[in-house]
C-alpha cells in the first residue's frame, strides 16, 4: 500500500507533462492564450498554497523543538531555495522570455535554437520539483505526524497541474516549426522526465536527508515560490491583461489549500 502512494506520488508530476503535452494531438497550432493565462494563474495559485501548507508549516513543526527559533530552517531553507533558482536563471534563460514568439523572420536554425533553450530550460527547472516530491515523499516514509501521505499527494498534483502548461508551451512550438506530432509529444514529455528521477534519488538518500528535512522542505519551497513569481506570473499577466490569471490564481490556491487541509 506505502509503495503504491510512493509509485503514484512520483508519477503523477511526470503525468502533468505528458497530458500537456499532449495537447499537440488536438490542437492546430497554439494553445488558445485566454487558456493558457488561467492554467498559468491556477497553476501559481496551486504551488503558493502547496508551498504554504505542503513545504513551510511542516518544516516549522519539524523543528518545534526550537521553541521561538522553529522559523530559522525554513527561512534559512527559503532563502537557499530562492537563491539557487535565481542563480539558475543566470546562467540558463527565462521560460517566459524564450517562450515568447520573436519579432521578424527567423531562420530555421534560430527557430529550432530557440526551442532548445525552452526545452533546456523548462527540463532543468523541473530538477528542483522533482527534488521537492521526493523530500515530502522521504518524510512521509520516515515516520511521525509532520507529513501525511495525502500532504505528499496533494503536493504531487499541485505540481503536476502545473507541469501540464509546461509541457504544452514545449510541445506546441516544437509542432509549429515542421516537427510531427508524435516527435513534438515525446520532446514536450521527456522535458518531465527528470522530476521522478531526481524524486527517486532524493528518497534514495534519505538516510543522509533525515537531518536536514526541514531546510530540504522550505528549500523546496522557495525554489517554487520561485518560479511562480519569475516564470508563471510574469508569462500569465503579459501585455497587462491579469483578470484571467488572478480567477485562475484563486483558485489554484482555494483548490490547493482544500486538498491539503481537508485530506491531511
Amino acid at each position: 500500500m506505502i509503495m503504491n502512494t510512493v509509485f503514484w506520488g512520483l508519477s503523477i508530476p511526470f503525468l502533468g507533462t505528458m497530458l500537456g503535452s499532449g495537447c499537440v494531438f488536438f490542437m492546430k497550432r497554439e494553445m488558445n492564450d485566454n487558456v493558457q493565462r488561467a492554467l498559468l494563474g491556477f497553476a501559481a495559485g496551486v504551488m503558493i498554497a502547496a508551498s504554504v501548507w505542503s513545504l513551510l508549516i511542516p518544516a516549522m513543526d519539524m523543528s518545534e523543538a526550537m521553541g521561538r527559533l522553529a522559523f530559522v530552517p525554513a527561512l534559512a531553507g527559503f532563502a537557499l531555495g530562492v537563491a539557487f533558482l535565481f542563480l539558475l536563471d543566470r546562467i540558463t534563460p527565462h521560460l517566459h522570455a524564450v517562450a515568447q514568439k520573436p519579432e521578424g523572420p527567423k531562420s530555421s536554425v534560430d527557430r529550432i535554437s530557440r526551442t532548445m533553450m525552452l526545452v533546456f530550460a523548462v527540463t532543468l527547472h523541473n530538477i528542483p520539483e522533482g527534488m521537492a516530491v521526493g523530500v515530502v515523499f522521504a518524510s512521509f516514509l520516515a515516520g511521525g505526524n509532520a507529513i501525511s501521505s495525502a500532504d505528499a499527494l496533494a503536493l504531487a498534483i499541485g505540481i503536476a497541474i502545473q507541469n501540464f502548461p509546461e509541457g504544452a508551451i514545449i510541445s506546441m512550438p516544437l509542432r509549429s516549426e515542421g516537427n510531427g506530432k508524435l516527435r513534438s509529444f515525446v520532446y514536450g514529455t521527456l522535458s518531465g522526465a527528470v522530476e521522478p528521477v531526481a524524486a527517486v534519488l532524493t528518497i534514495l538518500l534519505t538516510s543522509l536527508v533525515l537531518p536536514f528535512l526541514p531546510y530540504l522542505l522550505s528549500f523546496a519551497a522557495g525554489a517554487m515560490v520561485y518560479v511562480v513569481v519569475e516564470e508563471l506570473l510574469p508569462e500569465a499577466t503579459r501585455d497587462e491583461k491579469t483578470d484571467i490569471c488572478t480567477i485562475g490564481f484563486a483558485l489554484g490556491f482555494a483548490l490547493m489549500m482544500v486538498l491539503d487541509v481537508a485530506l491531511g
